[in-house]
């Protein structure tokens, strides 16, 4: 057996050990009846080699793009080559994130400054810090030609479209740089969209797009950047499909209906996705995919974390602090929860042999959810690594091949897996692209 496949084992001794209560029916129950561990993992480790693996959200730290210190190294970041290659993901899609700040000229400019830092690193990290071992992709052509090459893929999508201020050409720009989604809102309203957070609060913007908002979508249609529905409302999201000439995606959504959480895509959205030829991508956020679970865990873990931190003379995560630091400020405080997090791993593995942590079968319960919902075609997967993402047996890159095995203990053919990794994705994004070179040809 080698060292893959070794890992492969013991990773599957510790889905096996995951509650099965959520198996979906008695035939997925005797696929794994009928196979011996050993022989299924050598039937995913095959399905995962021959798949194209791609994971549609993974955000990234400026300070991790430089030359020294970078993604050729295995970083305490969930996604690096190192770990990529290890876990068998092919395509990472980075992120050009920028946090909802102030409406107003000052804040436009502060977003788009940052926003242009993020792709600059990619940029750097694919031409000139990297280039022999991660390509950027602009199209799915070039995704199946860089992975043929032996090389891994970037592609770029933005989440928050506050950055493009009230110039709607930086939408076009934003394309010539690379970028092949972009959400229109992040958590708070933008200009241009209302936030996923007035699902909570009951307190709007613009009940829905506002009317820039709507001259973006006709943008992205026309230059072919996918729209992400994934953290706007669900005002919004309604009408951003009802607006757009292409399908849409969800880059990092689950099932609200599995858990009531304000960033899952309700029933009717997920419907409305269907009929729109979209695909939305569950993600592993363990408080989307499991909020009781995940809240009796992490209240129990806190203790633990808050003992190491005090030892170590260092402070605990705080996202309401985080927004407000600099790049600086945000660079060292997510490194020290690193860090914390790491020093306390061996007794959050003691705490884990008594109170359950949300792990990969709860991932794959919203898979199987949304598949019976709106068909395996209109299902995907993303992490959300490195921005708070990450669930018990794929908790970075290197653990990739874990969900594939989960699919697998399922009952998922190889045909549905590939669908479910990338073939919906790309199919999504060729869809996009086709519509744009037809919206652009009427227009000459």
């Amino acid at each position: 057996m080698n060292s893959k496949l070794t890992i492969l084992a013991a990773s599957l001794t510790l889905i096996l050990g995951c509650n099965n209560a959520n198996v979906a029916n008695e035939e997925q129950q005797s696929v794994t009846q009928s196979e011996s561990a050993e022989q299924l993992v050598k039937r995913a480790k095959a399905i995962h080699e021959r798949v194209i693996v791609l994971d549609t959200h993974n955000d990234f730290s400026d300070a991790n793009f430089v030359e020294d210190k970078n993604y050729t190294m295995r970083l305490k970041s969930q996604v690096n080559l190192p770990k990529m290659e290890e876990g068998g993901l092919d395509v990472s899609w980075l992120i050009v994130y920028t946090g909802q700040g102030e409406l107003n000229e000052a804040g436009y400019a502060k977003a788009y400054a940052s926003a242009m830092k993020k792709f600059e690193s990619i940029h750097r990290l694919t031409e000139e810090i990297a280039p022999d071992q991660i390509e950027l992709a602009l199209t799915s052509d070039d995704v199946r030609r860089i992975i043929k090459s032996g090389k891994k893929v970037a592609m770029i999508g933005v989440e928050n479209g506050y950055p493009i201020g009230e110039d709607i050409s930086n939408v076009k720009k934003f394309y010539d740089l690379g970028a092949r989604y972009m959400s229109l809102a992040h958590n708070g309203h933008s200009q241009l969209s209302d936030s996923n957070t007035g699902d909570k609060d009951q307190q709007w913007l613009h009940n829905g797009l506002s009317d820039l908002g709507r001259e973006a979508i006709k943008e992205m249609n026309k230059w072919g950047i996918m729209i992400d529905i994934s953290h706007p409302s669900k005002m919004a999201n309604m009408e951003m499909m009802r607006l757009s000439k292409a399908p849409v995606i969800a880059s990092h959504s689950s099932s609200r209906a599995m858990n009531n959480h304000s960033r899952n895509l309700d029933d009717e959205e997920l419907l409305m996705l269907k009929k729109n030829g979209g695909v939305v991508q569950a993600v592993a956020f363990q408080s989307y995919l499991n909020s009781q679970k995940h809240d009796t865990f992490l209240n129990a873990a806190k203790e633990v974390y808050q003992q190491t931190a005090d030892k170590l003379g260092l402070a605990l995560f705080d996202r309401k602090l985080y927004s407000t630091l600099d790049e600086a400020g945000k660079n060292k405080m997510v490194n020290d929860w690193q860090t914390i997090k790491e020093q306390s791993q061996p007794a959050i593995d003691t705490l884990s042999k008594t109170v359950k942590q949300v792990d990969v079968a709860d991932l794959v319960d919203h898979i199987d959810y949304m598949v019976k919902l709106i068909g395996v075609d209109h299902v995907g997967i993303s992490s959300d690594f490195d921005g708070g993402g990450g669930v018990l047996g794929w908790n970075d890159a290197a653990e990739t091949h874990n969900v594939t095995i989960e699919l697998v203990k399922r009952g998922y053919s190889e045909s549905d897996i590939e669908k479910i990794w990338s073939g919906n994705l790309l199919r999504v994004l060729d869809d996009v692209q086709r519509v744009a070179k037809e919206i652009q040809a009427n227009k000459t």
